[in-house]
């Protein structure tokens, strides 16, 4: 798999847990497939972090995203 597509997953699917996990928690239930993808996503964004050389810096990952995006349209 490709850096910057581990990379992307991962803020993806982090971001669609969030709120996953809020609406658990205000349920009285627990959160068990949500952690579950938040736990996937952060494993996803630390191999990109690793396997890419140099890693990413903040400021490049509006890029890399819209990089992504270009590859699949």
């Amino acid at each position: 798999m490709d850096t910057d597509l581990a990379l992307i997953l991962g803020i993806l699917l982090g971001g669609l847990s969030i709120p996953s996990i809020l609406s658990a928690i205000s349920e009285t239930r627990p959160p068990r497939a949500s952690s579950l993808m938040l736990l996937a996503a952060a494993g996803l964004i630390v191999y990109a972090m690793v396997s890419h050389p140099g890693g990413y810096r903040l400021e490049q990952i509006p890029d890399v995203f819209f990089s992504v995006l270009g590859r699949f349209i």
